[in-house]
């Protein structure tokens, strides 16, 4: 038997894979789609995320790994690097416009499967 909130979560997820699916929304590996949940939830706090943090934020991603997809991300337009305006060493990750886009489209798929 199926609840209310069971439906609206396989709800969710079906609208989710359908986004996805859209030619418009880019194309991410589980690594890259791990990663960009982890920054957004940071960036949600207001927080700006160092490179060298990216690298060092998952216990089950490598750092060498982490900054291979970094590279992957900010190519697929979903995130640039943004240099310090003290140190120039000092690289932030940063999410674009479309990065907020795709969160808002995941959002509104959140109220669809509410409103169930």
């Amino acid at each position: 038997m199926t609840t209310h909130h069971s439906q609206a979560y396989l709800k969710f997820l079906n609208l989710v894979k359908a986004i996805r699916d859209l030619p418009t929304f880019p194309m991410l590996d589980a690594v890259e789609q791990s990663l960009l949940e982890s920054f957004a939830a940071v960036w949600h706090t207001g927080k700006q995320i160092t490179v060298l943090e990216a690298m060092h934020m998952s216990k089950e991603i490598s750092p060498s790994t982490v900054h291979r997809r970094l590279k992957t991300l900010r190519a697929k337009g979903m995130i640039t690097l943004v240099n310090d305006s003290v140190d120039s060493r000092t690289k932030y990750v940063m999410p674009t416009t479309l990065a907020n886009q795709c969160f808002d489209q995941l959002g509104q798929c959140m109220d669809a499967a509410r409103q169930a």
